[in-house]
């Protein structure tokens, strides 16, 4: 195995962001009271409970780096994700930065930005 990092994000309620993230293709692999894993192919999020969590003001996120960025988002589009520019769950459509790379994002229910890049 290599080296890795997984993001460490807050969920207000773990049985919602499971069936959330669920309709995204992750499937839980780890969960007890105090700790959820999800997966999805190589990809992997890490939830702790926090109830308290304010999902308009929380600067929690991360970023997923994906061979194949167009599909994870007409992934996420096919799950009934709206792309808009205010509240939460919502998408970012992928764009071009100036920097030259692709990004686009997903903001969960609970707040978390997942900024999604083109490898």
């Amino acid at each position: 195995m290599s080296d890795h990092a997984t993001p460490n994000l807050p969920s207000r309620d773990f049985t919602a962001t499971s069936e959330f993230y669920a309709a995204l293709g992750f499937v839980e692999g780890w969960r007890d009271d105090g700790w959820m894993i999800l997966k999805r192919g190589d990809l992997t999020l890490e939830f702790f409970p926090d109830p308290d969590v304010d999902p308009m003001t929380t600067a929690a996120g991360c970023c997923l780096r994906l061979d194949e960025l167009d599909a994870f988002y007409e992934s996420c589009k096919a799950a009934g994700l709206p792309e808009t520019c205010f509240g939460q769950p919502r998408l970012h459509s992928p764009k071009t930065e100036d920097w030259g790379g692709r990004v686009g994002a997903l903001i969960d229910p609970d707040g978390n930005l997942l900024r999604l890049i083109q490898n």
